[in-house]
Protein backbone atom coordinates (compact mmCIF):
# COMPACT_ATOMS: atom_id res chain seq x y z
CA UNK A 1 0.00 0.00 0.00
CA UNK A 2 1.36 3.14 -0.95
CA UNK A 3 1.65 5.48 2.01
CA UNK A 4 -0.41 8.23 2.08
CA UNK A 5 2.19 10.67 3.74
CA UNK A 6 2.51 14.15 1.33
CA UNK A 7 5.82 14.49 -0.66
CA UNK A 8 7.45 17.91 -0.44
CA UNK A 9 6.46 18.76 -3.74
CA UNK A 10 3.31 18.53 -3.18
CA UNK A 11 3.14 20.68 0.60
CA UNK A 12 1.85 24.09 0.45
CA UNK A 13 0.46 25.96 2.89
CA UNK A 14 -2.79 26.97 0.52
CA UNK A 15 -5.79 27.95 2.51
CA UNK A 16 -7.60 24.56 0.21
CA UNK A 17 -5.22 21.68 1.87
CA UNK A 18 -7.70 20.26 4.74
CA UNK A 19 -7.43 17.38 7.14
CA UNK A 20 -8.71 13.63 4.91
CA UNK A 21 -11.92 13.22 5.62
CA UNK A 22 -11.43 9.67 7.78
CA UNK A 23 -8.46 11.66 9.85
CA UNK A 24 -11.46 14.49 10.90
CA UNK A 25 -13.31 11.59 12.24
CA UNK A 26 -10.46 10.46 14.01
CA UNK A 27 -9.73 13.67 15.45
CA UNK A 28 -13.63 14.60 16.08
CA UNK A 29 -14.06 11.39 18.15
CA UNK A 30 -11.63 12.65 20.99
CA UNK A 31 -12.88 16.06 20.68
CA UNK A 32 -16.88 14.85 21.40
CA UNK A 33 -15.21 13.06 24.66
CA UNK A 34 -12.94 15.93 25.64
CA UNK A 35 -15.73 18.18 25.52
CA UNK A 36 -18.34 15.82 27.43
CA UNK A 37 -15.75 15.78 30.18
CA UNK A 38 -15.07 19.23 29.99
CA UNK A 39 -18.70 20.58 30.65
CA UNK A 40 -19.22 17.65 33.72
CA UNK A 41 -15.87 18.69 35.09
CA UNK A 42 -16.94 22.39 35.16
CA UNK A 43 -20.11 21.54 36.74
CA UNK A 44 -18.24 19.88 39.44
CA UNK A 45 -16.19 22.51 39.86
CA UNK A 46 -19.14 24.78 40.47
CA UNK A 47 -20.03 22.89 43.28
CA UNK A 48 -16.84 22.59 45.04
CA UNK A 49 -16.33 26.17 44.83
CA UNK A 50 -20.10 26.37 46.39
CA UNK A 51 -19.09 23.90 49.12
CA UNK A 52 -16.16 25.79 50.22
CA UNK A 53 -17.72 28.85 50.35
CA UNK A 54 -20.07 27.32 52.69
CA UNK A 55 -22.79 28.20 50.40
CA UNK A 56 -24.23 25.17 49.59
CA UNK A 57 -23.97 21.57 51.37
CA UNK A 58 -23.60 18.53 49.11
CA UNK A 59 -26.44 15.36 49.97
CA UNK A 60 -25.02 12.51 51.74
CA UNK A 61 -24.56 10.40 48.84
CA UNK A 62 -22.30 12.82 47.61
CA UNK A 63 -18.93 13.71 49.13
CA UNK A 64 -16.86 16.73 48.57
CA UNK A 65 -13.44 14.91 47.46
CA UNK A 66 -15.63 12.99 45.06
CA UNK A 67 -16.57 15.49 43.11
CA UNK A 68 -13.15 17.48 43.37
CA UNK A 69 -11.25 14.51 41.61
CA UNK A 70 -13.99 14.28 39.75
CA UNK A 71 -13.30 17.80 38.78
CA UNK A 72 -9.36 17.68 38.35
CA UNK A 73 -9.19 14.05 36.42
CA UNK A 74 -11.78 15.46 33.70
CA UNK A 75 -10.59 18.53 33.36
CA UNK A 76 -6.73 18.20 33.90
CA UNK A 77 -6.06 15.10 32.45
CA UNK A 78 -9.61 13.60 30.08
CA UNK A 79 -10.09 17.29 28.54
CA UNK A 80 -6.45 18.25 27.79
CA UNK A 81 -4.90 15.04 26.94
CA UNK A 82 -8.39 14.21 23.86
CA UNK A 83 -8.20 17.78 22.80
CA UNK A 84 -4.46 17.40 22.37
CA UNK A 85 -4.63 14.30 20.14
CA UNK A 86 -7.33 15.75 18.26
CA UNK A 87 -5.33 18.75 17.51
CA UNK A 88 -2.05 16.79 16.33
CA UNK A 89 -3.94 14.40 14.88
CA UNK A 90 -5.84 16.73 12.19
CA UNK A 91 -2.65 19.55 12.46
CA UNK A 92 -0.51 16.32 10.96
CA UNK A 93 -2.86 15.31 8.35
CA UNK A 94 -3.03 18.97 6.88
CA UNK A 95 0.86 19.61 7.10
CA UNK A 96 1.61 16.29 6.29
CA UNK A 97 -0.90 14.68 4.36
CA UNK A 98 -3.35 12.27 5.06
CA UNK A 99 -2.34 9.06 7.47
CA UNK A 100 -2.25 5.46 5.85
CA UNK A 101 -4.93 3.24 6.90
CA UNK A 102 -2.67 1.18 8.83
CA UNK A 103 -1.16 4.64 10.74
CA UNK A 104 -4.97 5.56 10.97
CA UNK A 105 -6.36 1.95 12.49
CA UNK A 106 -3.54 2.50 15.27
CA UNK A 107 -4.95 6.00 16.29
CA UNK A 108 -8.39 4.65 16.64
CA UNK A 109 -6.79 1.32 18.64
CA UNK A 110 -5.27 4.21 21.12
CA UNK A 111 -8.76 6.61 21.14
CA UNK A 112 -10.49 3.27 22.13
CA UNK A 113 -8.14 1.91 24.84
CA UNK A 114 -7.56 5.09 26.25
CA UNK A 115 -11.56 5.78 26.15
CA UNK A 116 -11.94 2.67 28.18
CA UNK A 117 -9.25 3.11 30.95
CA UNK A 118 -11.41 6.63 31.04
CA UNK A 119 -14.70 5.16 31.55
CA UNK A 120 -13.21 2.40 34.16
CA UNK A 121 -11.42 4.78 36.12
CA UNK A 122 -14.27 7.92 36.02
CA UNK A 123 -17.02 4.83 37.11
CA UNK A 124 -14.88 3.99 40.19
CA UNK A 125 -14.50 7.55 41.25
CA UNK A 126 -18.62 8.44 40.17
CA UNK A 127 -18.85 4.64 43.08
CA UNK A 128 -16.88 6.69 45.26
CA UNK A 129 -14.32 4.21 45.67
CA UNK A 130 -11.54 6.35 44.11
CA UNK A 131 -11.36 9.73 46.05
CA UNK A 132 -8.09 10.51 45.93
CA UNK A 133 -7.57 13.34 43.94
CA UNK A 134 -6.28 13.91 40.58
CA UNK A 135 -3.01 13.63 42.44
CA UNK A 136 -3.55 10.28 43.56
CA UNK A 137 -1.08 10.62 46.39
CA UNK A 138 -0.11 7.38 48.54
CA UNK A 139 -1.00 6.45 50.82
CA UNK A 140 -4.66 7.28 49.98
CA UNK A 141 -5.95 3.96 48.35
CA UNK A 142 -8.70 3.38 45.46
CA UNK A 143 -10.23 0.50 44.09
CA UNK A 144 -7.65 -1.57 41.90
CA UNK A 145 -9.46 -0.93 39.04
CA UNK A 146 -9.09 2.48 39.22
CA UNK A 147 -5.69 2.04 38.94
CA UNK A 148 -5.79 -0.53 35.92
CA UNK A 149 -7.79 2.34 34.22
CA UNK A 150 -5.06 4.78 34.56
CA UNK A 151 -3.01 1.91 32.91
CA UNK A 152 -4.79 2.11 30.49
CA UNK A 153 -5.57 5.54 29.55
CA UNK A 154 -1.38 6.02 29.77
CA UNK A 155 -0.99 2.80 27.46
CA UNK A 156 -3.93 3.99 24.87
CA UNK A 157 -2.11 7.47 24.68
CA UNK A 158 1.29 5.91 23.97
CA UNK A 159 -0.19 4.18 20.61
CA UNK A 160 -2.23 7.45 20.02
CA UNK A 161 1.37 8.45 20.40
CA UNK A 162 3.49 6.07 18.22
CA UNK A 163 0.49 6.58 15.24
CA UNK A 164 1.97 10.61 15.34
CA UNK A 165 5.41 9.71 15.30
CA UNK A 166 5.20 7.00 12.54
CA UNK A 167 3.18 9.38 10.12
CA UNK A 168 5.79 12.12 11.17
CA UNK A 169 8.95 9.40 10.12
CA UNK A 170 7.12 8.30 7.11
CA UNK A 171 6.96 11.84 5.75
CA UNK A 172 10.83 12.10 6.33
CA UNK A 173 11.46 8.98 4.87
CA UNK A 174 9.59 9.58 2.10
CA UNK A 175 11.43 12.96 1.39
CA UNK A 176 14.60 12.28 2.71
CA UNK A 177 16.67 15.58 3.18
CA UNK A 178 13.73 17.74 3.12
CA UNK A 179 13.06 20.09 6.50
CA UNK A 180 9.25 18.52 7.91
CA UNK A 181 6.61 20.89 8.65
CA UNK A 182 6.84 23.08 11.59
CA UNK A 183 3.75 21.56 13.23
CA UNK A 184 5.05 18.10 12.47
CA UNK A 185 8.42 18.63 14.14
CA UNK A 186 6.52 20.22 16.93
CA UNK A 187 3.92 17.16 17.62
CA UNK A 188 7.05 14.80 17.60
CA UNK A 189 8.48 17.04 20.03
CA UNK A 190 5.46 16.78 22.52
CA UNK A 191 4.88 12.79 21.90
CA UNK A 192 8.70 12.35 22.95
CA UNK A 193 8.37 14.22 26.23
CA UNK A 194 4.99 12.58 26.71
CA UNK A 195 6.07 8.93 26.02
CA UNK A 196 9.38 9.83 28.37
CA UNK A 197 7.38 11.31 31.39
CA UNK A 198 4.82 8.52 31.63
CA UNK A 199 7.11 6.33 32.36
CA UNK A 200 7.45 7.59 35.37
CA UNK A 201 3.94 7.16 36.82
CA UNK A 202 3.71 3.97 35.07
CA UNK A 203 6.37 2.50 37.56
CA UNK A 204 4.36 3.61 40.27
CA UNK A 205 0.99 2.35 39.39
CA UNK A 206 2.21 -1.08 38.13
CA UNK A 207 4.92 -1.57 40.61
CA UNK A 208 3.80 0.29 43.32
CA UNK A 209 0.06 1.50 43.41
CA UNK A 210 -1.57 -1.68 41.81
CA UNK A 211 -0.13 -4.83 44.10
CA UNK A 212 -0.42 -2.71 47.33
CA UNK A 213 -4.12 -1.59 46.60
CA UNK A 214 -4.36 -5.42 46.10
CA UNK A 215 -3.10 -6.28 49.04
CA UNK A 216 0.11 -8.26 47.48
CA UNK A 217 2.16 -5.91 49.07
CA UNK A 218 1.19 -4.71 53.06
CA UNK A 219 3.33 -1.33 52.34
CA UNK A 220 3.95 1.53 50.30
CA UNK A 221 6.95 3.68 49.98
CA UNK A 222 5.05 7.38 50.13
CA UNK A 223 8.14 9.10 49.16
CA UNK A 224 9.19 6.99 46.06
CA UNK A 225 5.53 7.44 44.97
CA UNK A 226 5.10 11.06 45.02
CA UNK A 227 8.64 11.28 43.32
CA UNK A 228 7.30 9.03 40.47
CA UNK A 229 4.75 10.89 40.41
CA UNK A 230 6.21 14.54 40.06
CA UNK A 231 8.83 13.18 37.56
CA UNK A 232 5.68 12.75 35.61
CA UNK A 233 3.83 15.76 36.93
CA UNK A 234 6.03 18.82 35.99
CA UNK A 235 6.17 17.64 31.86
CA UNK A 236 2.53 16.50 31.96
CA UNK A 237 2.42 20.72 32.58
CA UNK A 238 4.36 20.68 29.48
CA UNK A 239 1.96 18.35 27.61
CA UNK A 240 -0.29 20.97 28.42
CA UNK A 241 1.44 23.85 27.07
CA UNK A 242 3.41 22.48 24.13
CA UNK A 243 0.32 22.15 21.73
CA UNK A 244 -0.71 25.84 22.92
CA UNK A 245 2.82 27.36 22.10
CA UNK A 246 1.97 24.89 18.54
CA UNK A 247 -0.71 27.10 18.26
CA UNK A 248 0.96 30.43 18.81
CA UNK A 249 3.80 29.67 16.88
CA UNK A 250 2.32 27.98 13.84
CA UNK A 251 -1.97 28.97 13.62
CA UNK A 252 -1.80 32.40 15.35
CA UNK A 253 0.34 34.03 12.63
CA UNK A 254 -2.07 32.75 10.09
CA UNK A 255 -5.20 33.93 11.67
CA UNK A 256 -3.70 38.04 12.08
CA UNK A 257 -2.59 37.88 8.35
CA UNK A 258 1.33 37.67 8.73
CA UNK A 259 4.02 35.03 8.86
CA UNK A 260 6.58 33.76 11.63
CA UNK A 261 8.77 35.58 13.26
CA UNK A 262 11.55 32.20 13.03
CA UNK A 263 11.27 29.19 12.40
CA UNK A 264 14.68 27.82 14.09
CA UNK A 265 13.63 29.80 16.83
CA UNK A 266 10.81 28.30 17.32
CA UNK A 267 12.19 24.77 16.82
CA UNK A 268 15.35 25.44 19.25
CA UNK A 269 12.46 26.27 22.06
CA UNK A 270 10.55 23.15 21.67
CA UNK A 271 14.40 21.16 21.59
CA UNK A 272 14.77 22.98 24.82
CA UNK A 273 11.15 22.29 26.20
CA UNK A 274 12.47 18.40 25.38
CA UNK A 275 15.43 18.50 27.90
CA UNK A 276 14.53 20.04 30.29
CA UNK A 277 10.96 19.75 31.54
CA UNK A 278 11.43 16.53 32.61
CA UNK A 279 14.13 16.30 34.93
CA UNK A 280 12.45 19.08 37.39
CA UNK A 281 10.11 17.07 39.30
CA UNK A 282 11.66 17.82 43.03
CA UNK A 283 11.03 21.65 42.70
CA UNK A 284 7.25 20.38 43.28
CA UNK A 285 8.71 18.44 46.46
CA UNK A 286 10.90 21.47 47.53
CA UNK A 287 9.17 20.57 51.22
CA UNK A 288 9.14 17.01 50.99
CA UNK A 289 11.50 15.19 53.90
CA UNK A 290 13.75 12.91 52.80
CA UNK A 291 15.31 14.03 49.57
CA UNK A 292 18.56 15.85 49.48
CA UNK A 293 19.14 19.54 49.72
CA UNK A 294 21.44 18.87 46.97
CA UNK A 295 19.22 17.37 44.60
CA UNK A 296 16.71 19.81 45.05
CA UNK A 297 18.98 22.51 44.35
CA UNK A 298 20.32 20.37 41.14
CA UNK A 299 16.37 20.41 40.08
CA UNK A 300 15.89 23.92 41.00
CA UNK A 301 18.59 25.36 38.39
CA UNK A 302 17.24 22.82 35.91
CA UNK A 303 13.87 24.57 36.70
CA UNK A 304 14.69 27.89 35.88
CA UNK A 305 16.73 26.74 32.43
CA UNK A 306 12.94 25.95 31.49
CA UNK A 307 12.27 29.81 31.90
CA UNK A 308 14.74 30.80 28.69
CA UNK A 309 12.42 28.44 26.14
CA UNK A 310 9.26 30.39 27.49
CA UNK A 311 11.16 33.90 27.06
CA UNK A 312 11.89 32.96 23.56
CA UNK A 313 8.53 31.83 22.93
CA UNK A 314 7.34 35.47 24.32
CA UNK A 315 10.14 37.38 21.91
CA UNK A 316 9.22 35.22 18.95
CA UNK A 317 5.55 35.63 19.37
CA UNK A 318 5.23 39.23 19.84
CA UNK A 319 7.93 39.52 16.91
CA UNK A 320 5.45 38.50 14.75
CA UNK A 321 2.84 40.17 16.06
CA UNK A 322 4.54 43.76 15.31
CA UNK A 323 6.28 43.04 12.36
CA UNK A 324 2.68 41.80 10.86
CA UNK A 325 0.68 44.85 12.52
CA UNK A 326 3.62 47.39 11.41
CA UNK A 327 3.39 45.47 7.49
CA UNK A 328 -0.24 46.73 8.22
CA UNK A 329 0.36 50.25 8.64
CA UNK A 330 0.70 49.95 12.62
CA UNK A 331 3.15 53.03 14.01
CA UNK A 332 4.97 54.30 17.13
CA UNK A 333 5.83 52.10 20.07
CA UNK A 334 2.72 50.73 20.91
CA UNK A 335 0.37 52.06 18.27
CA UNK A 336 0.73 49.09 15.80
CA UNK A 337 -1.19 46.78 18.49
CA UNK A 338 -4.29 48.80 17.25
CA UNK A 339 -3.74 46.80 13.87
CA UNK A 340 -4.39 43.38 15.46
CA UNK A 341 -7.99 41.93 15.18
CA UNK A 342 -8.74 42.64 18.32
CA UNK A 343 -12.22 41.10 17.49
CA UNK A 344 -11.59 37.77 16.06
CA UNK A 345 -12.01 35.42 18.86
CA UNK A 346 -9.49 33.20 16.98
CA UNK A 347 -6.75 35.70 17.89
CA UNK A 348 -8.20 37.41 21.00
CA UNK A 349 -8.81 34.27 22.66
CA UNK A 350 -5.17 32.72 23.12
CA UNK A 351 -3.85 36.33 23.50
CA UNK A 352 -5.86 36.50 26.51
CA UNK A 353 -4.31 33.42 27.77
CA UNK A 354 -0.79 34.72 26.70
CA UNK A 355 -1.82 37.84 28.75
CA UNK A 356 -2.58 35.49 31.94
CA UNK A 357 0.92 33.75 31.23
CA UNK A 358 2.64 36.68 32.43
CA UNK A 359 1.31 36.46 35.98
CA UNK A 360 1.38 32.90 35.99
CA UNK A 361 4.76 32.46 34.81
CA UNK A 362 5.91 34.86 37.51
CA UNK A 363 3.50 32.49 40.41
CA UNK A 364 5.86 29.52 38.80
CA UNK A 365 9.23 30.90 39.40
CA UNK A 366 7.89 31.65 43.30
CA UNK A 367 6.48 27.88 43.44
CA UNK A 368 10.10 26.91 42.30
CA UNK A 369 12.15 29.29 45.12
CA UNK A 370 12.72 27.54 48.14
CA UNK A 371 12.49 30.19 50.34
CA UNK A 372 9.12 31.40 48.66
CA UNK A 373 7.88 28.21 48.57
CA UNK A 374 7.75 27.80 52.14
CA UNK A 375 5.43 30.30 52.16
CA UNK A 376 2.89 29.33 49.91
CA UNK A 377 3.25 25.76 49.52
CA UNK A 378 0.08 23.66 50.10
CA UNK A 379 -1.91 26.41 49.85
CA UNK A 380 -4.76 27.69 47.81
CA UNK A 381 -1.65 30.02 46.03
CA UNK A 382 -0.94 26.65 44.67
CA UNK A 383 -4.32 26.24 42.77
CA UNK A 384 -4.92 29.58 41.98
CA UNK A 385 -1.78 29.47 39.74
CA UNK A 386 -2.77 25.84 38.35
CA UNK A 387 -5.83 27.60 37.20
CA UNK A 388 -3.87 30.57 35.57
CA UNK A 389 -1.54 28.23 33.86
CA UNK A 390 -3.62 25.49 32.63
CA UNK A 391 -6.98 26.78 33.74
CA UNK A 392 -6.40 30.22 31.70
CA UNK A 393 -3.25 30.05 29.35
CA UNK A 394 -4.14 26.46 27.80
CA UNK A 395 -7.77 26.35 27.78
CA UNK A 396 -8.09 29.81 26.57
CA UNK A 397 -6.07 28.71 23.88
CA UNK A 398 -7.83 25.78 23.17
CA UNK A 399 -10.90 27.45 23.25
CA UNK A 400 -9.59 29.64 20.21
CA UNK A 401 -8.19 26.52 18.19
CA UNK A 402 -11.89 24.60 18.63
CA UNK A 403 -13.32 27.86 16.90
CA UNK A 404 -11.40 27.42 13.68
CA UNK A 405 -10.30 23.35 14.28
CA UNK A 406 -14.06 22.38 14.74
CA UNK A 407 -16.48 23.76 11.74
CA UNK A 408 -12.85 22.74 9.33
CA UNK A 409 -12.92 18.97 10.53
CA UNK A 410 -17.06 19.22 10.57
CA UNK A 411 -17.38 21.12 7.12
CA UNK A 412 -19.33 23.89 8.67
CA UNK A 413 -18.30 27.72 8.54
CA UNK A 414 -17.30 29.98 11.02
CA UNK A 415 -19.78 32.59 11.58
CA UNK A 416 -20.07 36.26 13.14
CA UNK A 417 -23.09 35.01 15.02
CA UNK A 418 -20.08 32.19 16.76
CA UNK A 419 -17.36 34.81 16.48
CA UNK A 420 -19.45 36.85 19.03
CA UNK A 421 -20.64 33.84 21.14
CA UNK A 422 -16.45 33.35 21.60
CA UNK A 423 -15.68 36.68 22.39
CA UNK A 424 -18.34 36.54 24.93
CA UNK A 425 -17.32 33.58 26.63
CA UNK A 426 -13.67 34.77 26.62
CA UNK A 427 -14.41 37.83 28.43
CA UNK A 428 -16.14 35.65 31.15
CA UNK A 429 -13.80 33.32 31.56
CA UNK A 430 -11.33 35.69 31.78
CA UNK A 431 -13.38 37.56 34.38
CA UNK A 432 -14.43 34.66 36.14
CA UNK A 433 -11.07 33.54 36.73
CA UNK A 434 -10.11 36.68 38.07
CA UNK A 435 -12.23 36.56 40.97
CA UNK A 436 -11.55 32.91 41.20
CA UNK A 437 -7.90 32.53 40.84
CA UNK A 438 -6.98 36.37 42.27
CA UNK A 439 -8.88 35.29 45.40
CA UNK A 440 -7.43 32.03 45.84
CA UNK A 441 -3.61 33.98 45.16
CA UNK A 442 -3.84 36.26 48.08
CA UNK A 443 -5.95 33.70 50.12
CA UNK A 444 -3.13 31.41 50.19
CA UNK A 445 -0.77 34.40 51.03
CA UNK A 446 -2.94 34.51 54.33
CA UNK A 447 -2.06 30.72 55.01
CA UNK A 448 -5.79 28.87 53.55
CA UNK A 449 -4.72 25.43 52.75
CA UNK A 450 -5.50 23.61 49.82
CA UNK A 451 -7.26 19.93 49.53
CA UNK A 452 -9.79 20.98 51.94
CA UNK A 453 -13.44 20.89 52.39
CA UNK A 454 -15.64 23.89 53.94
CA UNK A 455 -14.35 24.55 57.56
CA UNK A 456 -13.79 27.50 60.30
CA UNK A 457 -11.29 25.42 61.98
CA UNK A 458 -13.77 25.87 65.23
CA UNK A 459 -14.02 29.44 64.30
CA UNK A 460 -10.76 30.03 64.34
CA UNK A 461 -9.33 34.22 64.38
CA UNK A 462 -6.62 33.37 61.20
CA UNK A 463 -9.34 31.00 59.54
CA UNK A 464 -12.42 33.48 60.18
CA UNK A 465 -10.16 35.66 58.02
CA UNK A 466 -10.12 33.80 55.02
CA UNK A 467 -14.24 34.42 54.78
CA UNK A 468 -14.05 38.22 55.65
CA UNK A 469 -11.60 40.02 53.34
CA UNK A 470 -13.05 42.43 50.93
CA UNK A 471 -11.63 40.31 47.50
CA UNK A 472 -9.52 37.77 49.76
CA UNK A 473 -12.57 35.40 50.83
CA UNK A 474 -14.10 32.04 49.51
CA UNK A 475 -17.42 34.01 48.32
CA UNK A 476 -15.32 35.56 45.71
CA UNK A 477 -13.73 31.91 45.07
CA UNK A 478 -17.56 31.11 44.61
CA UNK A 479 -18.59 34.27 42.85
CA UNK A 480 -15.44 33.58 40.13
CA UNK A 481 -16.86 29.84 40.12
CA UNK A 482 -20.48 30.98 38.84
CA UNK A 483 -19.02 32.87 35.92
CA UNK A 484 -16.46 30.21 35.05
CA UNK A 485 -19.15 28.00 34.94
CA UNK A 486 -21.31 30.17 32.99
CA UNK A 487 -18.34 30.66 30.49
CA UNK A 488 -18.41 26.57 30.12
CA UNK A 489 -21.86 25.93 29.17
CA UNK A 490 -21.56 28.67 26.80
CA UNK A 491 -18.55 27.23 25.32
CA UNK A 492 -20.61 23.87 25.49
CA UNK A 493 -23.21 25.43 22.80
CA UNK A 494 -20.47 26.54 20.93
CA UNK A 495 -19.20 23.23 20.66
CA UNK A 496 -22.69 21.57 20.07
CA UNK A 497 -23.05 24.81 17.57
CA UNK A 498 -19.95 24.36 15.45
CA UNK A 499 -20.35 20.51 15.11
CA UNK A 500 -23.82 20.34 14.02
CA UNK A 501 -25.98 23.70 14.16
CA UNK A 502 -23.86 26.10 12.26
CA UNK A 503 -23.89 26.30 8.34
CA UNK A 504 -22.69 24.15 6.08
CA UNK A 505 -19.58 25.87 4.32
CA UNK A 506 -15.64 25.53 4.52
CA UNK A 507 -13.62 26.80 7.54
CA UNK A 508 -9.35 27.28 6.99
CA UNK A 509 -7.31 25.00 8.85
CA UNK A 510 -4.74 27.92 9.37
CA UNK A 511 -0.64 27.16 9.04
CA UNK A 512 1.66 30.06 8.65
CA UNK A 513 4.59 29.97 6.64
CA UNK A 514 8.38 31.66 7.86
CA UNK A 515 8.98 35.13 7.13
CA UNK A 516 10.49 35.38 4.07
CA UNK A 517 13.95 36.86 5.22
CA UNK A 518 14.18 34.60 8.07
CA UNK A 519 17.20 32.65 8.44
CA UNK A 520 17.82 28.67 6.81
CA UNK A 521 16.95 26.27 9.50
CA UNK A 522 19.79 24.07 10.85
CA UNK A 523 19.10 20.85 9.83
CA UNK A 524 20.58 19.56 13.55
CA UNK A 525 16.81 20.18 14.83
CA UNK A 526 16.02 17.13 13.65
CA UNK A 527 18.37 14.75 14.93
CA UNK A 528 16.17 13.18 17.17
CA UNK A 529 18.49 10.42 18.61
CA UNK A 530 20.58 13.39 20.13
CA UNK A 531 17.80 15.15 22.15
CA UNK A 532 16.48 11.97 23.68
CA UNK A 533 20.26 10.58 24.42
CA UNK A 534 20.55 13.96 26.24
CA UNK A 535 17.65 13.69 27.68
CA UNK A 536 18.19 10.12 28.94
CA UNK A 537 21.18 11.50 30.33
CA UNK A 538 19.68 14.33 32.23
CA UNK A 539 17.44 11.93 33.43
CA UNK A 540 20.06 9.82 34.33
CA UNK A 541 22.25 12.93 35.88
CA UNK A 542 18.81 14.30 38.28
CA UNK A 543 17.29 11.15 39.44
CA UNK A 544 19.65 8.11 39.80
CA UNK A 545 20.90 8.97 43.51
CA UNK A 546 18.32 10.36 45.06
CA UNK A 547 15.99 7.32 43.91
CA UNK A 548 18.32 5.19 44.72
CA UNK A 549 18.56 6.02 48.31
CA UNK A 550 15.06 6.53 48.48
CA UNK A 551 14.93 2.81 48.03
CA UNK A 552 17.70 1.04 49.45
CA UNK A 553 17.06 3.45 53.08
CA UNK A 554 13.54 3.64 52.25
CA UNK A 555 11.51 5.40 54.94
CA UNK A 556 8.72 3.75 56.97
CA UNK A 557 6.10 2.18 54.23
CA UNK A 558 2.69 2.58 54.61
CA UNK A 559 -0.24 0.37 54.86
CA UNK A 560 -3.95 1.28 52.97
CA UNK A 561 -5.79 4.09 53.94
CA UNK A 562 -8.94 4.13 51.53
CA UNK A 563 -12.67 5.07 52.43
CA UNK A 564 -12.13 7.91 55.39
CA UNK A 565 -12.88 10.64 53.20
CA UNK A 566 -16.06 11.24 50.99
Amino acid sequence: MRNSALRVDEFSSDTNIKVAPKDAKLSMAHIYIAFFAFIIGALMGLLQGLVRGGMIELPSWLGYYQILTVHGILLALVFTTYFIFAFLFAGMSRTMGAMSDGVRRTGWVGFWVTTSGTLLAAALVLLGEASVLYTFYAPLAAHPLFYIGLTLFVVGTWIAGAAVLTHYFSWRKANKGQQTSLFGFMATATIILWIIACLGVAVTVLLQMLPWSLGLTDQINVLLSRTLFWYFGHPLVYFWLMPAYMAWYVCIPKVIGGKLFSDSLARLAFVLFLLFSIPVGFHHQLMEAGIPEFWKFVQTILTFIVIIPSLMTAFSIFGTFEQTARAKGGRGVLGWLSQLPWKDVRFFAPFMGMAIFIPAGAGGIINASYQLNAVIHNTLWVVGHFHLTVGSTVLLTFFGISYWLIPHLTGRKFTPFLNRLGMVQTWLWAIGMFFMSGAMHLMGLLGAPRRTAYTTYQDHPIALEWFSGVFSNYITVAIGAVILTAAACLMFYNFIYMTWIAPKGETEFPISEPASDASTTPKFFENWKLWIAIVVLLVIFAYTIPVYDMIVNAPPGSPVFNNLIK
